[in-house]
This record gives C-alpha cells, structure tokens and sequence, in this order.
C-alpha cells in the first residue's frame, strides 16, 4: 500500500482515499471479532470495501507518480521480528500494525481516527501531513471545511415513549408519509426515536456542499449519528465517511478539531452549543437551539408549547438555516477574494470581520441587564455586544443610540424614553446574534417588572 504526500488529484477528500485505501489493501491482515459485528459498523465497512475496489487500482497508479510517496512492504520476515523500527518514526497503526511498514508495535500513543477505520491511530506528524494534502485538495476546489453538529442543529429527536398527548397525531403522520423522498418525519422503531429535520436542511445541505467538504459531529453515540447520517444523507454525497460521534472526542464532554484532517485555520462550525467548543470557540457560529418536540422543550426549562403541539414549524425562507447559508455563502466569498497567500488566510478573521458589521454604528448603555457592583467589561452580554461592532459604555450621554434594560423604571430606561432614544430588552443583543444582523428594536419592547418603586438607581 502507498500513503501518498499528497492525495491524487481527483480524489476529494484525504479522509475518503485513506478510508478506502486502508481497507482495502490491509482486508487480508486485519481480523474481525466475533464483538465487533455490530450492523452499523458492518454497513460502514462494506461501504469502505466497494469504495476501495473501485478506486483501488486509480489510486495504486496515481500514487506511484507522486513524489514523497512511502510503500508498505508486507514482508513477513520483517513483520514484528525486527530488532530496529523499519520506519521511525511510525506514521500511525492498525491493530499495532504500522501503516507503512507492516511492523508490529503496542503502541497506543497517538490519535485514534476511528471514524476513518476502526482501528486506526495516526501520529501528529502523519495527521499533520495528511492536513496539509487536504489543504491543497481544497484549494484546488475552492472548498472550505464545514463542521455539523446533529441535535438541535440540523434536527431534533426525542424517544417514541416520550411523545406527548398533543403530539400522538404525529405518529400518524409519520406512517403516511411513508415512501416519500422528501418527508421530514422519520419514525426509527428499532431505536425507539422519532427525528424531525430542520426546514430548510436539505437545501442547506445541497447549497453548503458547493462550498465546503462537510463533517457530522455529535455528542451522540456513533450508532444514532450513523441513523442520522444516513437520513440526511442516504446516498453517502455530503459527508461520506466523515461522521464523527462521542467516542471519537479525545478530552470528555468536549469536541475538538484534532479529530478532524483539516487546517483549523479553514474550519466553521455549526452548533448549537457553545461549551462543548471552548478550543476552537473562533471557528463557532452559535446555532439557534431548535426545538420541535415537546421533550426537548422541556430537556431546556421551557414550559410553552412546543411547535409540534402548536403544530407549527420555522418558516424555511428565513428560518435559522436559511440565515446561516447567506452568511456562510459571503464568508466563503470573502476567503477566496483576500489576496494573501491560501495558507495564510484564516476563516476565524473573515467570521469576526463580518460579526463585527452587525451593530456597528450603535452605542449601548445596560440598565438592571447585571449587578451593579459587576465589572461591565467581564459581563457575557457586554463582551457580545462589542464583538457585534458595538460601543458600550457605562453611562448615558447624547452619543448612545440604545439603552438595553429588563425593566423601564430605570434611570437610564426613563432617560431613553424621554430623549427618544431606543429602550430595549437584552433579547435584542441575543437575536442579532444568532440572526447575524440587527433586529427590528419595537420587538424588543421593554416590559415594566419594577416591583419596589425605590429602586430606581441602576
């Protein structure tokens, strides 16, 4: 087997051609146990397999012709009876087999990719090398690397025996819709869940596909992102190989792009959760959470109907999706017009620059948003606000455009009122977030909650 320096041109992705290239050429030195015939593990090798007889022969010739190439010579003399490594250092194993050498090793260091092959661990170097072949693979199709997480983000599932009174007619539904290609209701009896697809997620899919080689990232076990997976998408054309799921994060409760063979330097991602993200939190666009069903409402301390009991859904036309893609589109635009070297740019800088234009122009004084005695510069609320372009200040003066308060007793509430200027509650920063533009401020209007009529100093 040969592991090229860089993947063949016609290849799209390296994480493709080593999936396909380990599995086929190391199919007669890998054994299965009888523990590892789980049916989602099986649907993926034999993917794997057809994958690599169909561009196994392509790519042994392509490789030949690239220089840096590396051999793997199986011979069996050498195999685990050599006194010296025969490649130090080892690019990376399967099974305690070295990839290029074929020597044997008990050696867990490294990274597991298991995602790629279930048993693969690659060595920084080799990860490094393999990112800088993909570097240039997606320079070539004016890609960038687009990271998606499931649940909440692309769609929203809840267990069948969770299902409420106000949403059995879903159930219904869902068996109607059986044998249409384009429902959005999915009902998986032999996992006992019922996934919703966002609107707006398969044009999504398609659109972004144009413009990023794409991931699929969850916290979920890797079975229920293999469903997910294959109902997004069934004919393998999005994300491939290239799902990744819980056991495959290296630090617990986190997800990280050292998982992932791509440069973080061309890396968005798409979440709604911003914790699980706290090494790449630049890379982040923070997704609005979406709720269907009625468990996950509640799963987040929300008492108000759900959209599947309201019978209602987001409007695909400016829902959250559709939102996102118009600004991954002008991000993507944005990257590719910047003069500097390919290698030198940096998507994180494109996210900010854009970030930066939403309330650009606007100078915002809080009133009862956080505690008096709290430095405002350490506040979450006041540190998005100026990441969004904004100006904050502390006190009011005839420059501020908007008072942000939970309550228009205030000082400062009152002061906004009297000198026409805009009052607004703290959902107004919130929605200009997540929408990527400023939002109309009469649907921010500010409640009276003042309950001591003293207090009045903020």
């Amino acid at each position: 087997m040969s592991l090229a320096a860089e993947s063949p041109p016609h290849t799209p992705s390296s994480s493709d051609d080593f999936a396909a290239f380990l599995d086929a050429e190391l199919e007669s030195g890998s054994e299965t146990s009888p523990d590892e015939d789980h049916e989602n593990v099986k649907e993926e090798d034999e993917f794997l397999e057809r994958n690599a007889k169909r561009r196994k022969v392509e790519d042994l010739e392509s490789t030949k012709e690239l220089e840096g190439s590396v051999a793997v010579e199986m011979n069996q003399e050498n195999i685990g009876t050599s006194s010296e490594p025969l490649c130090p250092p080892h690019p990376g194993f399967i099974k305690g087999m070295c990839i290029r050498c074929g020597q044997l090793e008990d050696d867990d260091s490294g990274i597991a990719f298991s995602y790629i092959h279930k048993d693969l661990r690659l060595a920084s170097k080799e990860i490094n090398r393999l990112c800088g072949a993909d570097l240039q693979n997606l320079k070539r199709a004016e890609k960038l690397i687009l990271i998606l997480d499931l649940d909440h983000t692309l769609l929203n599932t809840t267990r069948l025996e969770d299902i409420s009174p106000g949403e059995e007619y879903l159930k219904h539904q869902v068996d109607s819709m059986q044998g249409n290609p384009n429902r959005d209701l999915f009902k998986l009896d032999h996992i006992r869940l019922m996934t919703k697809l966002r609107p707006f997620v398969r044009s999504f899919l398609k659109e972004a596909s144009s413009m990023f080689e794409m991931y699929v990232y969850t916290m979920g076990e890797r079975h229920y992102a293999l469903e997910m997976a294959k109902i997004l998408d069934p004919d393998k054309v999005y994300f491939d190989t290239r799902v990744i799921s819980q056991a495959d994060s290296t630090k617990r409760h986190q997800k990280g792009l050292d998982v992932v063979l791509g440069a973080e330097n061309l890396v968005v991602i798409l979440d709604d959760t911003e914790f699980v993200w706290q090494r790449h939190r630049e890379n982040l666009i923070l997704m609005e959470r979406y709720h269907f069903f009625t468990s996950s409402c509640r799963q987040y301390g929300f008492n108000a109907r759900s959209l599947s009991e309201s019978k209602q859904d987001e409007r695909e036309a400016d829902g959250a999706l559709s939102i996102i893609l118009n600004v991954l589109k002008r991000a993507h635009q944005m990257f590719f017009n910047l003069k500097a070297d390919f290698e030198s740019r940096d998507i994180r800088q494109v996210l900010k620059t854009i970030r930066h234009e939403i309330l650009q122009g606007c100078r915002i004084v809080f009133s009862r948003v956080f505690p008096s005695e709290a430095d405002a510069a350490d506040q979450p609320i006041w540190k998005l606000a100026q990441q969004m372009g904004a100006v904050c200040c502390t006190e009011v003066d005839s420059s501020v455009t908007h008072v942000v308060s939970t309550d228009k007793g205030t000082k400062k509430a009152r002061w906004a009122l009297q000198n026409e200027k805009f009052l607004v509650n703290p959902h107004w920063i919130e929605a200009a977030n997540y929408l990527w533009s400023r939002q109309r401020e009469e649907d921010f209007q500010v409640n009276s909650c003042l309950k001591d009529p003293l207090s009045v100093a903020i």
